[in-house]
């Protein structure tokens, strides 16, 4: 083990490993979920070689490794015998709302980090390359490296419907189907190329227009491309509605009519419901935000810059 020493000290001024409750990892930092923080050597940690400090933020110890965090990672997993994919539902209990809502919005997206860095390093060059006239926007070459650097932020929905089914116990091949129906190419362009029944909300910030119905319930129908809140929402409706069928159907036919009831169930519901109050929630936060400037610009950097981590 290359970080053997780190992690054993690592492991020692946390408390010990019966002081730890789960462990995960992001791009620079192990996460630890202490059961006393009390009991850990900040001061200590803070000081070791191989360690740049430790943050307590969201009811989460952090040690602030660096880039090499995931040998670090194993090591620490390998020494301690932790399972990192432990359930740690009394842990959140006792840390607030808002600290359960930093922890879930970490959990679901610092597995993305890196890959989301690298593709909009990717997109960047791309549009400095068409700015100099390096690039010509309409070449084989750019489209193929554009395809690459765009695909996360495209398919996001399906990423992250891995993540946050990760994250909320639900099974991840279901998450990401949820997030793979919310970007479907036919349902995304009716929209683009459909005529809409009629609309709702006319003449408000919420204004949206019904394209089809599902079993007669109207559809409001959103560009999911991107999108992170109606997949985040939907992967966690979907663990709990999961939760409900592992406990009334058989074992002998859990394997396929489980995630067969969940996504039967959440996909619609994602349509019919989560989308659209998601999306709608965005808009009024968007407007929000622009009468805050409207009536003054530094009052608006203030909401902006308070608010801006959550």
């Amino acid at each position: 083990m290359k970080y053997e020493k780190l992690a054993k000290d690592i492991i020692k001024n946390v408390g010990g490993k019966e002081n730890v409750n789960s462990l995960t990892h992001c791009i620079t930092r192990l996460r630890f979920k202490l059961k006393d923080e009390s009991k850990a050597n900040t001061e200590v940690l803070k000081n070791m070689d191989g360690v740049v400090t430790v943050v307590q933020s969201g009811g989460q110890y952090q040690v602030v490794i660096g880039n090499h965090v995931p040998d670090v990672f194993d090591d620490v997993v390998a020494i301690g015998g932790f399972q990192t994919s432990a359930s740690d539902e009394t842990s959140d209990k006792k840390s607030g709302l808002l600290n359960t809502f930093i922890d879930t919005v970490s959990g679901v997206f610092a597995p993305t980090l890196g890959v989301l860095s690298a593709t909009g390093m990717i997109k960047g060059f791309l549009a400095l390359f068409v700015a100099l006239k390096m690039l010509d926007s309409t070449s084989g070459t750019y489209t193929i490296l554009y395809s690459i650097g765009d695909c996360l932020f495209y398919f996001f929905p399906i990423f992250l419907g891995y993540t946050a089914a990760k994250k909320f116990k639900l099974n991840e091949f279901t998450g990401m189907a949820i997030g793979a129906a919310l970007v479907y190419p036919t349902i995304a362009n009716i929209t683009a190329t459909g005529k809409p029944l009629y609309n709702v909300f006319s003449g408000s910030v919420l204004e949206s227009s019904v394209y089809l119905t599902f079993i007669g319930i109207p559809v409001i129908l959103m560009s999911y491309s991107s999108s992170v809140i109606p997949i985040v929402l939907s992967a966690y409706v979907g663990a709990k509605i999961e939760k409900i069928f592992k406990k009334i159907i058989p074992d002998v036919v859990k394997m396929f009519l489980v995630p067969f009831c969940t996504l039967l169930i959440t996909v619609p519901l994602a349509f019919i419901v989560i989308g659209p109050l998601a999306t709608w929630v965005g808009k009024l936060l968007g407007a929000l935000t622009l009468s805050i400037y409207g009536l003054s610009p530094v009052i608006a950097g203030l909401f902006m810059g308070a608010f801006w981590q959550v």
